[in-house]
């Protein structure tokens, strides 16, 4: 599985680290949200560098659909649901500034994108009854959608629509490009292949000045800065406490080439399974792309089937569609249904986080870029304070309960459940099982005809791992840390790669 994006993207020129320390600033995570924070930082004069475990776009942002748009599903209602008015329109008033940077960001560098109308449809009765509290929750903020009768574009009957006019979409990794290339001419350095595995503090003013700076660890060494911003999808640092209020989702999409008539608006179902369409121009030719079938990391046991019951879809409602490539996307729904945006703890103004943004990265990413950029920098935005108050309601609560209570159910289930086997055999191609040997689940798996054993237990908080067969990788089920075949970590809270065994 291969985005769209990363298989279409431009090399991306980056630095070379040879111990390089004492920035002003360092960020570590280099995709939309990293790169915007250290760009804004860097045009204030200072000295940042990115840190980016893999490559530029590796994560979420070189997988994601990409719209920009201020129609999100079911958001604003969620958001009404757990908080106040105020909530709700600080939330719509960050991301009115985020699109509006992007777009002028992209026309200001030469990056394209497109305008399209965007559409929310329901297809059952509770969907358009989803639909009729979206659009009170809008009105409400201050967004202006506006009800669609009839299908429109769509090849299959719906319940109701919302519409949001002028909204757009974009290629991700051609503004990634555009930012790298702004650092870098402002004397900011990105560099792949460092991944942050702890943080502390060192005295940097003399015995009694108080005055500290933030030292980074990383497998190259030590860096120190004075200020470190976590944009890593999740922060992996412990404490703050962030992974408690966050549920990893992984979610499928694929681009088609398709014979006849293709939808040109954005299109998301509030409905479960959800469906996401958008186009998008490869090779001289219009795709279509589709995206859904989401799900709690590690706890679905035949991920591969997902990705194939979104090409049956395609195919149904779009006859003649062919894949051209598929993917897949992390995201994390925080209990609140709010990003969690700050320090990482209470008066820790050098270390910051920023999480939860809930499938939509485009604009949350830039809000909190926006709004970081401002803190460290001594400004302000109106809408931040109230946004980001980093606080659990009272009706977030039960979320958070829930949340924690089947992390809990999944450590046990993981531990007692299923590993009195112990085998020598290898798995068929692209399968993978966990066994125990010596008491300690084993993961045992097979990629391009090579069979890889390694501990199938997360570096992270101990969860015993599962194969996701889709993508080839063991994946936690209590907090969404991955890693590959051979062990190595891909994303999630976990910072050391899993024993061979």
């Amino acid at each position: 599985m291969h985005s769209l994006w990363l298989d279409t993207a431009d090399g991306i020129p980056v630095d070379t680290y040879t111990g390089q320390s004492g920035f002003d600033s360092v960020v570590a995570g280099a995709g939309l949200t990293g790169l915007s924070t250290a760009v804004l930082l860097a045009r204030a004069g200072q000295r940042v560098a990115v840190l980016e475990a893999r490559s530029i776009g590796a994560a979420t942002t070189g997988h994601t659909t990409a719209k920009v748009s201020l129609l999100q599903g079911g958001q604003l209602s969620r958001i009404s649901s757990h908080h106040d008015s105020a909530a709700a329109a600080a939330y719509v008033a960050a991301q009115q500034e985020a699109q509006a940077w992007i777009l002028r960001y992209c026309e200001e560098h030469q990056v394209g994108y497109d305008r399209r109308d965007a559409y929310t449809y329901a297809t059952t009765p509770q969907g358009a009854d989803d639909l009729a509290a979206e659009q009170r929750a809008s009105h409400a903020a201050g967004l202006p959608v506006e009800t669609v009768s009839g299908s429109g574009e769509l090849p299959f009957a719906v319940t109701g629509m919302l519409r949001l006019a002028d909204q757009a979409q974009l290629h991700p990794m051609r503004l990634l490009a555009a930012l790298v290339a702004e650092l870098r001419s402002r004397g900011g350095s990105v560099f792949e292949g460092i991944r942050v595995t702890g943080v502390g503090h060192a005295n940097d003013g003399g015995a009694g000045t108080g005055a500290r700076t933030v030292t980074v660890r990383t497998r190259l060494g030590d860096v120190q800065t004075g200020t470190l911003v976590l944009a890593t999808g999740t922060p992996m640092l412990n404490r703050g406490g962030h992974f408690g209020v966050l549920t990893p989702k992984r979610s499928y999409a694929a681009a088609f080439t398709v014979p006849g008539h293709i939808p040109a608006g954005m299109y998301l179902s509030i409905d479960a399974p959800t469906r996401s369409l958008r186009t998008a121009q490869h090779g001289g030719r219009e795709l279509l792309l589709v995206g859904g079938n989401g799900h709690v990391v590690g706890r679905q046991s035949h991920t591969r089937g997902l990705v194939e019951d979104l090409l049956r879809w395609t195919r149904q409602h779009f006859p003649g569609a062919e894949p051209t490539h598929t993917w897949s996307a992390q995201d994390y729904e925080p209990a609140g249904s709010l990003p969690y945006v700050g320090p990482v703890l209470p008066g820790e103004k050098r270390i910051l986080v920023v999480t939860g943004f809930n499938k939509w990265g485009m604009t949350n990413g830039v809000a909190a870029a926006l709004a970081l950029s401002a803190s460290i920098l001594g400004g302000d935005n109106h809408w931040a304070k109230e946004l980001y108050k980093s606080r659990i309601s009272g009706r977030d609560a039960a979320s958070t309960a829930e949340t924690n209570a089947s992390v809990g159910l999944e450590m046990l289930s993981g531990w007692l459940g299923g590993l009195t086997r112990t085998t020598q055999t290898a798995p068929p191609e692209g399968q993978g099982t966990v066994v125990r040997e010596n008491a300690r689940p084993v993961g045992v798996c097979t990629v391009d005809s090579a069979t890889h054993r390694v501990s199938a237990v997360c570096t992270h908080l101990g969860g015993v791992l599962s194969w996701n067969d889709a993508e080839a990788s063991w994946d936690c089920p209590l907090h969404g840390s991955r890693f590959s075949a051979e062990g190595k970590v891909l994303e999630g809270p976990a910072v050391r790669d899993l024993e061979g065994r």
